[in-house]
């Protein structure tokens, strides 16, 4: 086992600001992230946005799980699709070096889970698409943030049974916080949906593989506004960090 018996080590990607006139380039993470990870009993590793390979792999080979954190929007043109207005793309250094990331993740099975972007980042990466701008391209949906900006959205999802969320959640229906305008259209291959809000929007996803610890949320269970119950998503996350660490330990 490579952390700790009890303490895995868990990465968080970190976003990047681009250098000003003014101010220097560096990297940033919401606190939620890791004290959410220190709470539910890991410890986390921050993952700079180093954008080559052989360093992203050696992170890797050194951690138990994932978070793949929140952010601006990833360029629609690379998945294929037109661009729009409301997008506002991510810094290329930080998409260059997620998206390598994000493979490897999926290409290695290790534990993780995506959070709002995080989730439509692993969901690309499986080969699925997205609702680049859900206000336009789904008028009938519910409101998924506050146009005021004045304080959290939070409305109603719906979890799917017989899923790991479902588990996890305790089952029937949750209120989530919200602040998104882009969702998940098309699922990729080897996940499933996992929750939706009343309106049909995808709201969760995970891996169709049940030894496989990989769940997108659309909301942010990380933030001071998120309920008593999201908790639970970090402890359980950790928890199939220790499982899956502990058969290399045994191996070795």
């Amino acid at each position: 086992m490579k952390a700790q018996q009890t303490r895995p080590l868990i990465g968080i990607n970190a976003d990047f600001v681009p250098a000003t006139k003014t101010t220097p380039a560096y990297a940033r993470l919401n606190t939620g992230y890791f004290d959410s990870i220190v709470t539910a009993g890991g410890l986390p590793v921050v993952i700079p946005p180093l954008g080559k390979e052989s360093e992203l792999n050696a992170f890797l080979d050194l951690l138990d799980g994932v978070i793949l954190s929140s952010g601006l929007d990833m360029d629609p043109r690379r998945q294929g699709q037109s661009t729009h207005p409301a997008v506002q793309p991510m810094p290329e250094r930080r998409e260059d070096s997620d998206r390598m990331l994000v493979k490897m993740i999926v290409q290695r099975k290790i534990p993780v889970l995506g959070i709002n972007l995080g989730m439509l980042q692993l969901n690309a990466a499986c080969g699925g698409s997205l609702f680049l701008h859900l206000p336009e391209e789904q008028p009938r949906a519910l409101p998924h943030s506050d146009p005021s900006c004045h304080g959290p959205h939070r409305h109603a999802v719906l979890l799917e049974p017989n899923t790991r969320v479902d588990e996890i959640y305790g089952g029937g229906e949750i209120r989530v916080n919200s602040s998104h305008h882009q969702a998940v259209r098309v699922v990729g291959a080897k996940l499933k949906v996992s929750a939706l809000a009343p309106d049909g929007i995808i709201e969760a996803i995970e891996a169709v593989d049940p030894n496989w610890f990989c769940i997108g949320v659309q909301w942010h269970p990380e933030s001071e506004t998120a309920s008593a119950l999201d908790m639970q998503l970090f402890e359980c996350f950790i928890q199939a960090c220790l499982r899956q660490a502990q058969p290399l330990e045994l191996a070795a």
